[in-house]
């Protein structure tokens, strides 16, 4: 089997069909740590070598050097290697997730190479959305670097949100684990919203059924808090945690494989997950303590989800049946404050797109009552038609 190349590995190799479409031009690169080659060589180099003029760079949340923790608004700055501006798409408000009109006066196209991990809730995507908006109302060409999606692109859980919650969470409906690639996604919203000028230099080689793993690509961590692949595997059921007063393992080595809070038993919290999660993983019981984060430096009864077999596991139904164990607790609380600039809905709401679910979960309906929640949405999505490859 041949090795995958993603977008930027094409471009690197010098792909004509690749190199023609950024070589000579003034260019902006949305970027991040993830945003390298096979040898581990970055976006920016890369354009640079294709002889791209690079005028501009532009850092998603969690920053261009990806150092800023989750919802910590990223300051402007000046890459020192070539003293071009470093525009933050990451502020204090949901105005500054979308680039100024005056940042992209000076550019010929901006190009976007960002690793996504198959999750409605983590926001590259949305970032990438957003730029293809603003760039198609500009007349300026957005370029898409693609790469793999690290859960694969077949299986599809957690059905689209209302369009009532739409957030920095979920700006289109889409599935909680979608199977697109952020490029897909990119040229969906394109398509739907008539959105022009907006084009993906593809992978080589990518099959829908590979996970990263399969792919040999090096595994560079997008965000502080996405360290491994095994990360991004519990992911589309992880990220609920942070609609909770639970610790979601940040903190710790393992965010979101861990799981807790002071007053959790972790042997009834693991029991209550193999009855109603389903096959493909073990919860272990166990304790940590975060160095930060929610309950920082208190000892948490939890568990660590363990992933057996991918091809079973349902990530968004074990933790639904995570929470639905949990819901009950007279500690347990919903997190009502502000969420990715949404002040006025449950961050839960935001996250499952439904406030039925959170609800359901509250009257301790069955765990198939609650999977099955949205299915009437989910029956109108149809992902091949996102599909390129």
């Amino acid at each position: 089997m041949a090795s995958v190349q993603s977008g930027l590995d094409r471009l690197a190799a010098g792909d004509p069909s690749a190199v023609d479409r950024v070589r000579g031009r003034r260019v902006g690169l949305v970027a991040h740590p993830a945003s390298v080659t096979r040898s581990l060589i970055h976006a920016k180099d890369v354009l640079v070598a294709a002889g791209a003029k690079v005028v501009a760079l532009f850092g998603p949340e969690h920053g261009y050097g990806g150092e800023a923790q989750d919802m910590i608004g990223v300051e402007n700055a000046i890459d020192p290697s070539t003293g071009a501006a470093v525009h933050s798409l990451y502020g204090d408000n949901f105005e500054s997730l979308t680039p100024r009109a005056e940042w992209l006066d000076t550019l010929d196209a901006l190009v976007v190479d960002l690793q996504d991990v198959g999750s409605r809730y983590y926001t590259f995507v949305w970032t990438a959305v957003l730029c293809a908006r603003v760039c198609s109302a500009r007349g300026i060409e957005l370029i898409v670097l693609d790469r793999p999606n690290p859960l694969g692109g077949t299986l599809i859980e957690g059905p689209p949100q209302l369009d009532s919650l739409f957030s920095f969470v979920g700006l289109r409906a889409v599935p909680v684990r979608h199977g697109l690639t952020l490029g897909e996604a990119v040229l969906a919203a394109a398509r739907d919203e008539s959105l022009t000028g907006v084009s993906v230099i593809r992978m080589s080689h990518w099959e829908r059924e590979m996970l990263f793993r399969d792919t040999t690509l090096p595994w560079v961590a997008p965000s502080p808090n996405m360290p491994t692949t095994d990360t991004a595997d519990v992911y589309p059921g992880g990220c609920l945690i942070e609609g909770t007063n639970l610790s979601e393992g940040r903190g710790t080595t393992r965010p979101f494989e861990l799981f807790g809070a002071p007053w959790v038993d972790g042997q009834a919290l693991a029991h209550a997950m193999h009855r109603d999660g389903g096959a493909g993983f073990i919860a272990r019981p166990t304790t940590f303590c975060p160095t930060f984060h929610k309950w920082t430096n208190q000892v948490c009864g939890g568990v660590q989800v363990h992933v057996t077999d991918r091809g079973l596991f349902r990530p968004y139904r074990v933790y639904l049946a995570a929470l639905r164990a949990l819901a009950a607790h007279e500690r347990f609380s919903w997190r009502r404050e502000r969420y990715e600039f949404v002040s006025d809905s449950p961050a839960i709401d935001l996250l499952t797109g439904d406030a039925s679910v959170r609800m359901a979960l509250e009257a301790a309906a069955s765990i198939e009552e609650i999977v099955a929640m949205g299915q009437p949405r989910m029956a109108r999505w149809d992902p091949k038609s996102n599909w390129i490859y």
